[in-house]
């Protein structure tokens, strides 16, 4: 998909973008799609239908995105953010995890469920994407007058010693094969393991019997593999030389027209799909440069996309309500969850969409540890919370953490301190 002019390509991909998602948007909210609440099912009544909508959505982004590999119609090695770097961040995939998949629970949903009711009317998730976005933009951006960030003071000395090189790649066929026939191990691999999925996933009567569970898999699925394909075939030609939109902006003093703006980052216009606590930062900055354009992103355009698209279906369906806090302590669960969000998904690189599909779909190491990691973070909050509930005064943090663990299998059964529930 060529253009003869740079603005005329990034218009395109950037409204694109905002359809996709404004799609992404409608349909979660229409079908109850949420990761949060996928592993609330699981952990607190075994049930497992949105965790299979969940998994299909992985399952059909990753068939999707092998495919695409396969034909030269996409570039992840080259994505942002570098889902198969050479640098398995590894440490930062599971601490990140666990603090976002704790923050999740504490602050009633994850990235995109944020934006999902903030579209409904909720007020509460005005809040946490206030906070979420100053922690993700301050992370990855330094403080004013300064070359600090809070990663680079927080955590930089200490996590990224940690990260490991493991050659040219990270994802699984990189493990496995030669680089001569990695371009057929990325499709067999990434098929075998969607279709391992997909059997799984319908392998339950239920879930096939509920419509709204598949339709919101697939579409989540699609609308991550079409942003994938977008932000990879979209290029300009200039005098018979083809460049991608990243390239272009690296070559600009040598092939910009006069009518175009030079974009403030080369890297958001990397082959990219859905993922959303960065993009809350990047669109904190955007606001804060009074809607320069040249900061105008991906993310920024999918954040507003899902935004609209779950307020056009509340007002659609007439369930748009406006929703406060009910108490202070409601407030202080979601300030609370919304810093270790902020915190945990700039660290594990990405959300339960950013990871758990678009990572996954790449196959990245670090994309699975940061998934188990969220999922465990929040089952165990979860668990903990219910133990709380429960037993009241009787139930220290301590108590239910060992009782919560115990009942994953973790710790051994004599480290049980409270009856299970």
């Amino acid at each position: 998909m060529l253009f003869d002019s740079f603005a005329q390509a990034q218009s395109v991909l950037l409204w694109a973008t905002f359809g996709l998602a404004m799609v992404l948007g409608l349909v979660a909210n229409k079908t109850n799609f949420c990761t949060m609440g996928a592993i609330s099912d699981w952990v607190n009544m075994g049930d497992l239908g949105r965790m299979r909508a969940w998994m299909l959505a992985m399952a059909v982004a990753m068939l999707g995105v092998s495919v695409l590999e396969y034909f030269g119609l996409a570039n992840l090695d080259a994505s942002f953010p570098p889902y198969r770097g050479a640098q398995l961040i590894w440490a930062e995939n599971i601490l990140g995890g666990v603090l976002f998949g704790i923050g999740m629970t504490f602050a009633s949903g994850c990235g995109n469920k944020t934006l999902i009711r903030i579209g409904g009317g909720n007020i509460k998730s005005i809040i946490v994407l206030m906070i979420i976005a100053v922690i993700a933009y301050f992370m990855v951006n330094p403080f004013p007058g300064t070359d600090k960030t809070l990663f680079t003071v927080l955590f930089n000395g200490w996590i990224r010693p940690l990260a490991v090189n493991v050659g040219s790649h990270q994802d699984l066929a990189s493990f496995l094969v030669s680089d001569a026939s990695l371009k057929q191990a990325r499709l067999v691999l990434g098929v075998l393991v969607a279709l391992a999925i997909a059997v799984f996933v319908f392998k339950s009567a239920d879930f096939r019997s509920n419509r709204d569970n598949i339709i919101g898999g697939l579409v989540v699925g699609l609308t991550v593999l079409g942003a994938w394909y977008i932000s990879s075939v979209i290029g300009v030609k200039v005098d018979g030389t083809t460049y991608t939109l990243q390239g272009y902006v690296q070559e600009w003093d040598f092939v910009a027209g006069s009518a175009d703006i030079k974009p403030a980052d080369s890297r958001p216009l990397s082959p990219q799909s859905f993922t959303f606590i960065n993009p809350m930062g990047q669109t904190l900055g955007y606001v804060a440069g009074k809607f320069d354009i040249s900061l105008l992103t991906f993310g920024v355009m999918a954040l507003a996309g899902v935004i609209a698209g779950s307020l056009l279906w509340s007002l659609l369906s007439r369930n748009f309500r406006i929703e406060w806090f009910a108490s202070f302590a409601d407030f202080r669960n979601h300030v609370f969850g919304a810093i270790l969000m902020g915190f945990g998904g700039v660290l594990a690189m990405g959300c339960t969409i950013g990871q758990g599909i678009t990572g996954m779909s790449t196959l990245a190491l670090g994309s699975f540890l940061a998934l188990i990691s969220i999922i465990f973070g929040s089952a165990i909050t979860m668990r903990v919370q219910y133990y709380k509930l429960v037993y009241e005064a009787d139930a220290s943090f301590i108590k239910a953490l060992l009782s919560s663990l115990v009942d994953f299998k973790l710790l051994p059964s004599f480290m049980r301190k409270l009856e299970a529930v």
